[in-house]
């Protein structure tokens, strides 16, 4: 039983799927103007090409079954559906973090080592690194889920969230969860922490550079990395928040709301930010629309 969604239910019905369209329309435009655009035949949009349609699913995993559960006031989940909710919550979640860790190097390399930028990133390169990411974060995710479900339920099955995650299932299980917990720290440290490092290290690279670039140039230069530091701060800001908040029962509204904040942010805000901050995005769309319009006349 996900206890979620008790009261004003039309309301969260409307708001999640207003967010479930924009989610779907925002990532999946930005995924046909890097597909349709040739200028945009690049590393850094073939990494956020498959960011979009990462979004997509990480969106799709717990949305459309919380907006079930809203509309309908059913709040039952079978045990099976559950697990496979968590797996690939935890899938999408850990791949996102690697690639975004990928987008990160990208930038660092154009910026920093410009004149070996193609000899680097080059298309085997970064497909193995996409390849590499999926695997990663599957292994990652079968851990816990594995471990996970060798744990005792309790008969009363209540999970203190809107949908199936580590957390709350621990809470929910009567056996011993200091092995799983332990897990998770060491998963925390190895998949969160050194891949926010990673990015933060490489940002302290590249805004030392930045400062070095002629004044006309920087700007341009500083507005495209800025676009993606802003979508990580966001992504590990929201996780952590989700997964390091107060666990008690007077912080039950505070975990609910952290949670389902996480869930949705990300992918929602990705889209409207590269779209608004990146100019060759803008310059794409705005080609599309000019090619729609005349064709019409």
């Amino acid at each position: 039983m996900l206890l979620g969604f008790s009261k004003g239910q039309a309301v969260c019905s409307l708001l999640l799927g207003l967010i479930y369209i924009l989610i779907l329309l925002g990532n999946l435009t930005v995924f046909s103007i890097i597909q349709v655009d040739s200028r945009l035949k690049t590393p850094m949009y073939f990494f956020l090409s498959c960011l979009a349609i990462l979004d997509v699913c990480y969106s799709t995993v717990t949305l459309p079954h919380m907006l079930v559960n809203s509309i309908t006031g059913n709040r039952k989940i079978s045990f099976h559906r559950c697990f496979i909710q968590l797996c690939f919550f935890v899938y999408v979640g850990g791949m996102e973090s690697l690639l975004l860790t990928a987008m990160a190097y990208d930038r660092y390399v154009a910026i920093c080592n410009p004149l070996r930028y193609s000899t680097i990133m080059n298309k085997t390169f970064c497909f193995h690194v996409v390849v590499g990411s999926c695997i990663i974060g599957w292994l990652n995710s079968m851990s816990h889920t594995l471990m996970t479900l060798r744990l005792t339920f309790c008969d009363v099955r209540h999970i203190n969230n809107f949908f199936c995650d580590v957390l709350p299932l621990l809470e929910a299980a009567c056996s011993d969860t200091q092995i799983i917990q332990m897990i998770m720290h060491v998963d925390t440290v190895l998949l969160g922490a050194s891949t926010f490092l990673i990015v933060m290290n490489s940002y302290v690279h590249i805004v030392s550079t930045i400062l070095k670039i002629h004044s006309s140039d920087r700007k341009q230069t500083f507005s495209t990395c800025s676009s993606h530091l802003i979508v990580v701060t966001v992504f590990y800001i929201t996780g952590t928040f989700s997964y390091k908040s107060p666990r008690s029962a007077d912080s039950f509204y505070v975990t609910q709301v952290s949670s389902l904040v996480y869930s949705f942010l990300p992918p929602l805000l990705n889209p409207i930010v590269y779209c608004l901050r990146n100019n060759d995005v803008k310059r794409a769309l705005k080609k599309i629309m000019l090619k729609n319009e005349k064709k019409k006349y």
